[in-house]
């Protein structure tokens, strides 16, 4: 009776043991079969502009290490706020990305993506969103090639970086160049054209935010139910947030341009500082470098989701 119960048994746990080898081998094979599906279609048109499916996968690569960026400010800029050490822009991160364990590799997987979705956009802006009209049509193009250059600039600095081991900084370039401005004829109205477009772009910044439109880009299908709501509040926290460090830059633009100075000029780790500075601005640092956080954690979410 014993013998008999004990080969029951271990017949029961033989056959869920070839169950499970089962289940877990047609997983793999499924996983193979998507993997194939992937790489047999790199060749073809990609999503949206995308040219071909290869650099519409790196750039949602990209736009993931995009995020990684601003989650890195964020952190670098709430760093600043509580013990007063940083430097809080694209320079920064980068750096730290490429002082950790396999950061050589991390660094250049970024800087290929960031390449590849700076292109995605370059072509959406040119002849992209042919399903739209008008004003709207022309809207999305701009944002699509101010989108563009963003991406291309941060990769250009991981490029540098990879290069010559040595990104600069933000602010020291800013002054540079604002430096050379002012040395030309009307060079305070050059400067002040500078910080007017830079005011510009915080307002639409913050406008994206405020409405939510970037959530036209999304295919909102492609996420978790439960994900939606908090991806959507991440976006316009990040967007409205990040507006306010681009004000503060334009403003600072704007004083080089009437004082006729360079050092008053300042980038993004310059914004940053400056606000820190302002009555409360410990506080209001740390609530713009959480904005920086929230926006990177929605590229992430938009590098699955982003449909254009």
């Amino acid at each position: 009776m014993t013998a008999s119960g004990s080969t029951g048994s271990a017949g029961s746990g033989s056959t869920e043991s070839r169950s499970a080898g089962d289940a877990a081998s047609d997983a793999a094979s499924r996983a193979a079969d998507r993997a194939r599906g992937e790489l047999a279609g790199l060749g073809r048109s990609g999503e949206g502009e995308a040219p071909s499916r290869a650099v519409e996968l790196l750039g949602r690569v990209g736009l993931v290490g995009y995020g990684l960026v601003h989650v890195l400010i964020g952190v670098i800029a709430a760093q600043i706020a509580l013990t007063g050490g940083g430097q809080a822009d694209q320079q920064g991160a980068l750096t730290a990305i490429a002082a950790e364990p396999f950061g050589f590799v991390v660094l250049v997987v970024v800087v290929a993506g960031l390449v590849a979705f700076g292109v995605w956009q370059g072509l959406a802006a040119v002849t992209g969103f042919r399903w739209a009209s008008g004003w709207e049509r022309t809207q999305r193009r701009i944002g699509a090639g101010a989108k563009a250059l963003g991406v291309l600039t941060v990769a250009l600095i991981g490029l540098r970086l990879l290069v010559t081991g040595s990104s600069g900084s933000s602010s020291g370039g800013s002054q540079q160049a604002t430096a050379g401005l002012l040395a030309l004829p009307a060079g305070q109205v050059l400067v002040g054209v500078v910080g007017l477009i830079v005011l510009v772009v915080a307002g639409a910044t913050a406008w994206a935010g405020i409405t939510a439109d970037f959530a036209e880009d999304l295919d909102w299908s492609r996420l978790p139910a439960q994900l939606r709501r908090p991806v959507r509040w991440l976006g316009i926290a990040g967007h409205v947030l990040r507006a306010v460090a681009f004000a503060v830059m334009g403003v600072l633009f704007g004083v080089a341009a009437i004082r006729a100075d360079p050092s008053w000029a300042g980038g993004l780790d310059g914004a940053l500082k400056t606000l820190a500075g302002q009555p409360y601005g410990p506080l209001l640092l740390l609530v713009v470098a959480l904005g920086f956080v929230a926006f990177g954690l929605f590229c992430g979410a938009e590098a699955w989701a982003r449909r254009v």
